[in-house]
């Protein structure tokens, strides 16, 4: 079957998320990281676009780029593959690194643009591993401070927020007070009253906990979601959890 067209950002904007084959570990150490970073920063600016925000996971990295002239593919293809030679060769491993196809998310206005931002830069917060201010690897820090590496466009997002102190308030803002916001599933926002029905059924868990509860724990939040009028779809764009593991669990 040919793969279907990528959705094109009539903004520019995208979040763009990259997976390790098999879900194995695309980083060694901190070096790989520079690498990869390196890598990505030489094909978007050869290419004349940004990048705004970024995460570096273990296994996976989400970044937010602008991209005015339509080089998305060809400067990700390159980037990829250029990180991914440099890292077999050096840990002597053979075979793909990356799990095929990225995958692009167009972001079509300006509040998706800061939710984006704020989802990419608490991936380490969500994933139980440190607090987001605390995390070496991502974009925040270059928001708070000056960016010497020149890596990170920090212009367009510290204009929208009012600064450096806008921006660190921005990301502080308690959940109950945060618009509900799921950005793979085409980039949709939930509607407010789909999200207060999930807060209700779930209290006191809170809806973005829910991808890293125990399975057992996990599943009976998700049957309580079902059992509360929500749709598959619906749960799937709140919680990020595939719609196949909720069907199967909500059968």
């Amino acid at each position: 079957m040919p793969r279907q067209p990528r959705a094109v950002a009539e903004s520019g904007f995208y979040h763009v998320i990259q997976r390790g084959a098999g879900k194995q570990l695309i980083f060694e150490d901190d070096s790989d990281r520079a690498t990869l970073l390196e890598a990505v920063g030489t094909h978007l600016s050869n290419r004349d676009m940004s990048l705004l925000a970024y995460c570096l996971m273990d296994n996976h990295v989400h970044l937010l780029v602008e991209d005015p002239a339509g080089n998305l593919s060809e400067a990700f293809h390159s980037a990829w593959t250029t990180y991914a030679r440099r890292f077999n060769t050096k840990t002597g491993r053979i075979g793909p690194v990356f799990q095929g196809r990225f995958k692009s998310v167009p972001v079509e206005s300006d509040p998706q643009l800061l939710l984006t931002a704020r989802y990419i830069h608490e991936n380490p917060k969500r994933a139980g591993l440190c607090p987001t201010d605390t995390y070496p690897w991502s974009s925040y820090h270059s928001y708070l401070h000056d960016d010497a590496s020149g890596l990170v466009s920090t212009g367009v997002l510290l204009d929208m927020l009012g600064g450096r102190t806008g921006f660190e308030r921005f990301h502080q803002e308690p959940e109950g007070k945060r618009e509900p916001f799921y950005p793979f599933a085409g980039g949709r926002v939930p509607d407010t009253e789909t999200f207060q029905a999930a807060r209700c059924a779930l209290h006191p868990t809170k809806v973005h906990e829910l991808k890293g509860l125990p399975k057992m724990n996990r599943n009976a939040c998700l049957v309580r979601l079902r059992k509360a009028g929500l749709t598959v779809l619906q749960i799937e764009r709140l919680t990020g959890i595939g719609r196949n593991t909720i069907s199967r669990v909500t059968r």
